[in-house]
């Protein structure tokens, strides 16, 4: 957000703060101070400050050379999930899911730019990265994130598309915002999202979203597979089915579960 956008009670080092904690991931547990000031786009003084402040705090530790986030960093998430119940209620779900189709499953959620996976079954790695509950990718070049996306209102729809970094991940991956709205409109008709190999060559991906009692979108399934093993014409033959059959015994779940626990404040979406 640009300086000039934020409000008066912006506090920049509490941003600054977050930062640093996000620039560590699964494909760097361990960064150095130089790695993370330039993650940051921070001085490496101003860097230092906060990495030590983390660490006295409990939720950086470091050898002298390299830092790495502790546990502890665990209880930031855990006050949103523990009040969370859509990935209990889409869990045994998404096992039987795993089970019928023999392919990973997961539920996802918007939060940004990004969807963010908040329930997951796996059966084999087929990702470079890899996929935990926590686990983040760009909106645009994700089934889960079309498929969500595609449910916002219009105008919301061009203020994100304006707004995100719309990078290619892969050279199938769509980036210009003509052709996403076209991808976003199809999702909405069909009920459905299907992205090949636009997050990561090899892969394919199938999602459908999770309305709750008022008819919000506040979630989506999906099913990646190998693109290798799976052409787009079984992905829909073969495994939407089971897909929409799995979101249907979740929204169904969803209907009779307290509405103030089971999706948090501003999560869904309305069409």
């Amino acid at each position: 957000m640009p300086a000039a956008d934020r409000a008066p009670h912006f506090v920049r080092s509490f941003e600054r703060g977050l930062a640093v904690i996000r620039v560590f991931g699964a494909d760097r547990p361990e960064l150095t101070l130089s790695e993370v000031a330039r993650g940051c786009g921070l001085t490496r003084a101003a860097a230092r400050r906060f990495l030590l402040t983390l660490v006295d705090l409990g939720y950086v530790r470091t050898d002298g050379r390299v830092f790495r986030l502790t546990p502890r960093v665990l209880e930031l998430g855990y006050a949103y999930l523990s009040g969370f119940t859509l990935p209990e209620i889409a869990q045994p779900h998404l096992e039987q899911l795993a089970e019928q189709v023999g392919e990973s499953s997961s539920l996802c959620v918007l939060d940004g730019d990004d969807i963010v996976y908040v329930a997951r079954v796996p059966t084999r790695r087929i990702m470079t990265a890899a996929i935990t509950v926590g686990t983040r990718f760009p909106a645009h070049a994700t089934s889960v994130g079309r498929v969500i996306l595609a449910h916002l209102a219009d105008d919301e729809i061009d203020t994100r598309l304006r707004r995100a970094d719309l990078r290619p991940l892969t050279a199938r991956t769509i980036v210009a915002p003509d052709l996403l709205r076209a991808e976003l409109a199809r999702a909405r008709r069909q009920g459905y999202a299907v992205v090949d190999q636009e997050l990561e060559e090899g892969l394919r991906s199938v999602a459908a979203p999770v309305r709750d009692r008022n008819g919000d979108v506040v979630a989506a399934v999906n099913i990646p597979v190998h693109a290798s093993r799976n052409s787009l014409e079984s992905v829909r033959r073969d495994l939407l089915p089971r897909l929409l059959e799995t979101v249907a015994r979740i929204e169904r779940d969803l209907a009779v579960t307290d509405p103030g626990r089971a999706v948090p404040r501003g999560s869904g979406t309305r069409r």
